[in-house]
């Protein structure tokens, strides 16, 4: 996942599509071990008026049966920047921009709907080409598993660090794209414990032309989908059309 800080006075509008291939590991509430998984996503970033949105689509296609064997998982975020809507700078030092974020994240297989409002602080970093620090709630708003779907949380928060920034080796563009995020630990509505997850994709692209790019997106998570006993360490193959 990569989101974008669109504080330029002409919005860029960038539509990505991608394919991942790559050994993931599965929690051991669903059965523990380990999968090999393509998956697809289509991503959007743009700016308007009053802010920025960002969004993708992720399909899950696990190449054994079992766990996500073709899932989908969506999240969508709204930006409403301050500097945009009063027409001023608002931040300093590092800080350029202050903006009022809502996110809404959606997982077709396990029924799970979550809600983000929260605080953007964009950054101005030398050399990126954005890079946001966001705080944001992290609210459950899923069925249960009355409903079939994943046990209901309790609510907790996440600070995301999300970013890219671009390079060259000679005639070649590269960049080091991707996110950090927490999330604190929540309980599900048997007593479980959710423990706290850290997550980062981090994406590595070499990019011969303006549509195509090469690479691969490492991903480290800490406590995977909240088990305590998962931590997944997994390189992906990473091939991106950019429109």
């Amino acid at each position: 996942m990569t989101l974008m800080h669109t504080g330029d006075a002409a919005e860029p509008s960038i539509t990505e599509a991608h394919l991942a291939y790559g050994v993931l590991d599965i929690p051991t509430f669903a059965g523990g071990g380990d999968a090999r998984f393509l998956t697809y996503t289509l991503q959007h970033a743009s700016g308007w008026k009053y802010g920025d949105n960002f969004f993708f689509i992720d399909v899950l296609d696990s190449q054994e049966p079992g766990f996500q064997d073709f899932d989908i998982y969506a999240e969508w975020y709204a930006n409403f920047s301050l500097g945009k809507m009063t027409r001023r700078t608002v931040g300093a030092g590092i800080i350029s921009d202050v903006g009022l974020i809502w996110g809404y994240n959606w997982a077709s297989d396990a029924d799970v709907k979550k809600y983000l409002p929260g605080v953007r602080l964009a950054l101005d970093l030398g050399g990126f080409a954005f890079a946001n620090l966001d705080f944001t709630a992290y609210i459950d708003d899923s069925e249960g598993a009355t409903s079939g779907g994943a046990p209901r949380e309790s609510d907790s928060y996440m600070i995301d660090f999300n970013f890219v920034r671009p390079f060259t080796i000679g005639d070649s563009n590269f960049s080091i794209e991707g996110h950090l995020e927490y999330i604190g630990g929540r309980d599900n509505e048997f007593g479980g414990k959710v423990e706290h997850w850290i997550l980062t994709q981090t994406q590595f692209r070499w990019s011969p032309n303006e549509h195509l790019s090469l690479g691969f997106e490492y991903q480290y998570w800490l406590n995977k989908l909240g088990d305590g006993a998962t931590d997944e360490n997994a390189v992906q193959a990473l091939l991106v059309w950019k429109f």
